[in-house]
């Protein structure tokens, strides 16, 4: 029984890895309608988008999470 279960299995993930690999590069080089990539990111607009942004945006949500302890301290 676990003989045929793991011929089984080996079939079935032979024929997708097969399937995958023959159907995934098919149309790659060509363009459809819609499709127009346009121009790249500069090495500078690369940096601002993918490191400076999310260290900005995690700085302002660190802020506004940490004002209403900020604004008790002072106060007795």
């Amino acid at each position: 029984m676990d003989k045929r279960n793991a011929l089984r299995a080996g079939a079935v993930s032979a024929t997708v890895t097969l399937m995958m690999l023959l159907s995934s590069p098919a149309m790659a080089l060509t363009r459809d309608d819609g499709d127009d990539p346009g121009s790249g990111l500069s090495v500078g607009q690369t940096i601002g988008l993918y490191v400076v942004i999310p260290i900005v945006a995690f700085v302002i949500i660190g802020a506004l999470a940490a004002l209403p302890y900020g604004k008790g301290k002072g106060k007795k």
